[in-house]
């Protein structure tokens, strides 16, 4: 499921458009936080490498290769992830 990079609330686009907001917390969505390529430790923080440089990641941007990025239940996953940590420390053998 696509999701807002503030908020965290479901988002039912496909491409979002560069004046399309978060419906809950009215926060842009054409962004690259919320883009599939979006990597804070490389270069320019983008792994596409013909994308020109955005300075602030969080604001509407004109970038062509904007991708909504999916994304889990954060809720779902923290639980999984604490549950599996739990079973590694507490194991019985």
């Amino acid at each position: 499921m696509k999701r807002c990079f503030r908020c965290g609330i479901g988002i039912d686009i496909e491409k979002p458009g560069r004046r399309d907001e978060c419906p809950s917390c009215r926060t842009d969505l054409h962004v690259c936080l919320n883009c599939t390529f979006y990597d804070p430790v490389r270069s320019n923080e983008c792994r596409e490498p013909q994308a020109e440089q955005v300075k602030e990641k969080d604001r509407a941007n004109f970038c062509d290769y904007v991708r909504f990025k999916e994304s889990e239940d954060k809720k779902t996953s923290d639980k999984a992830t604490a549950e599996a940590l739990w079973d590694q420390l507490f194991r019985k053998t």
